[in-house]
């Protein structure tokens, strides 16, 4: 009897294929970052949290594919690799992000036992993530900078959007996924519901 968690190639490949798609969308949303976002942030900047659940999506959408502990890490720390092989922003602190949410994406699937993938899950790996990255940013970036109400505030704004946008967004991206048949190799294609 083979474990449920034993990785296959395929399932080494598709994260790698996630994980790379998603360095390369961490690459474009860096340019907006720091292009037009910045700009529109620039009146309150803890509303920028709004839009970085999608630093988070390898994270989330890897596991909800695979469905193996260790998708989260793996996907995230490659993305943020090719994020800054491809000229990120901020450098190489991306990888220690990448190492960072990824861990936070493992814990939100591990206190399930890696045996529920539902939008629950999503929703707390997410979530879970977006506290991390906003540890991360507070201690990094703006140390001393804000006050306690704009870091809690910061903190609140990327919860919900690791919740909703890496969280939501992935559970809603392989249940499409899913429904095409692409995913069929996978548990997660042969738990869609039949119509």
């Amino acid at each position: 009897m083979t474990s449920t968690y034993r990785w296959r190639t395929v399932d080494i490949v598709v994260t790698a294929i996630i994980a790379v798609a998603c360095g390369v969308l961490f690459w474009a949303w860096n340019q907006l970052w720091f292009g037009p976002f910045s700009a529109a942030f620039a009146g309150f900047p803890p509303a920028g949290a709004l839009i970085t659940g999608v630093w988070f999506l390898p994270a989330v959408l890897a596991p909800l594919i695979v469905r193996k502990p260790g998708a989260a890490l793996y996907a995230e720390v490659v993305a943020a690799s090719i994020s800054a092989l491809m000229g990120s922003g901020w450098g190489m602190t991306v990888l220690y992000y990448g190492l960072a949410q990824g861990a936070a994406g493992e814990v939100g699937f591990a206190l399930f036992g890696y045996k529920k993938w539902g939008p629950t899950q999503a929703l707390i790996a997410g979530g879970l993530i977006g506290a991390t990255a906003t540890l991360l940013d507070i201690t990094t970036y703006t140390p001393g900078e804000w006050s306690t109400s704009w870091q809690l505030i910061y903190l609140g704004l990327q919860v919900a959007s690791g919740a909703i946008i890496a969280g939501l967004g992935s559970f809603g991206l392989t249940r499409a996924l899913s429904g095409t048949g692409v995913l069929d190799p996978f548990p997660s294609g042969r738990a869609r519901e039949l119509v």
